[in-house]
Parts: structure tokens; sequence; C-alpha cells
């Protein structure tokens, strides 16, 4: 199955200095990337609200709401909990502020002044993963408008039944188990549903971890609708 997903991703920089953001758009403008700004907690919020990041370099040491405060209320939102976050504070900081910024869920932490390669290096593995996860979730959608065509009244693939086992859901180990010979098509769409949904779910969970396993667990799905698909059309 092919998927075209957009080669970039939306970067958030938040810093209250203009010259800090100066310095980090410069940093990061090598990798090619959408780069956002913003001057407060307030604005970096109000960012992710309206648009998705692969991830965010937070200042630390900010006025009104700093960046711990951002972070734990991005990390508070459902639409944003799962964007990674790197904090960056100055060198003379408590030094339970790696601590504190681990506690509440940061991905990392660098003191500035920032090593651009160390900082880039960083970056690119969000990006990477970022990268992957919209190729899972567009893998996902184009896979839910096959099995909407491959059983729509229209093919007449709603009542038919499929002789011969099919995989079904996965068991807790992600192995496939199976579907029962001669099940009827409405059943089988029912279980097909499910496996969806739990590709789905692992999705909005953010198990990043686990693409290569997603991917696998998407092409089983795939061949799956495809050989109900056939099996429809023959019976027809």
């Amino acid at each position: 199955m092919s998927a075209a997903v957009p080669d970039r991703s939306s970067i958030l920089i938040v810093d209250d200095m203009e010259e800090n953001l100066i310095a980090l758009e410069a940093v990061l403008g090598p990798l090619d990337q959408q780069l956002v700004t913003a001057r407060s907690g307030e604005e970096a919020l109000k960012a992710m609200l309206r648009q998705d990041f692969a991830v965010v370099l937070l200042d630390v040491l900010m006025p009104g709401m700093d960046g711990f405060e951002t972070a734990s209320n991005i990390k508070r939102l459902d639409q944003t909990k799962d964007v990674p976050v790197i904090l960056l504070t100055g060198t003379d900081v408590d030094a339970d502020y790696a601590y504190r910024g681990y506690a509440l869920g940061a991905a990392d932490f660098l003191s500035k002044p920032i090593d651009p390669w160390v900082l880039r290096t960083k970056v690119n593995v969000f990006l990477d993963l970022d990268r992957k996860n919209r190729q899972l979730a567009v893998q996902a959608e184009q896979l839910r408008r096959l099995l909407v065509a491959e059983h729509s009244p229209r093919a007449g693939g709603q009542g038919s039944a499929v002789e011969g086992p099919l995989e079904g859901t996965w068991s807790a180990s992600g192995q496939p188990e199976r579907m029962g010979a001669g099940k009827g098509g409405a059943e089988q769409l029912a279980q097909i549903t499910e496996m969806l949904v739990q590709i789905e779910m692992r999705l909005r969970d953010g198990e990043t971890a686990a693409s290569a396993d997603l991917s696998d667990r998407i092409a089983d799905l795939e061949q799956i609708v495809r050989r109900l698909g056939a099996a429809n059309g023959n019976a027809r």
C-alpha cells in the first residue's frame, strides 16, 4: 500500500528572547522543516492547538508562564500530550531542573550554549518518528477507505459469506488470531473493524517505538481485506 506523506514536519520553538529564536532558527534551518516561533507559553499553547508539531523546543526561563508550566499544560491536553518536548535552559540553573523536566514528561533537556550538531541530531530523531507516524496514519485511512469500498452495498459485500480461514484480531503478543471458516460477511467485517480500531488506538496513544509492528499490522489487515473482497467477487 503506497501512501503519499508530506516530507516536511513542523517544529515549534518557544523563547521569550528574539535573539534566541533567531539563533535556533539558524541552527535548525538546514533540516528544511517548517519552523514556527512563539514568544511565550501562552503563544505556544495556542500554536499547538492550531496545528500539529513533530517536536517542541521550549525555553525554561521565561516570564509569566515558564517552561515547566508550559510543558505541564502541553502534557495535560489530549491534543498535545504526545508531542515530544525538549527543554532548553542556561548554564546557571538549579541542579534539579533536569529532574523536574523529565518528571513533567519532557523528552530531553539541553543546557545553553547548545551544540548545533547535537540539537539537530536530537531533533532529527523526532522528525523521523513523526514521519513514520504520519505514514502509518495515512495507511490506516487508506485501509479504512478500502474496507468501506470492498463492503459497500453497491459491491454486494455486506451480506456475503466467505469460505476458508482468515486472520482475525491480534493476541496480546501481537500475533494474528484466526477467523473461523465460513463466517458471514457482517461478522467478518466486525472483526476487521476491531483490528482497525486496535491500530488506531496504538497510533493515538503515541506508540512510536512500535512503528515497525504497526506497519506489519496494517499490511496484514490490508491482505485480509483484499482476500475478503476477492472472495466476495468470486461468489458473485
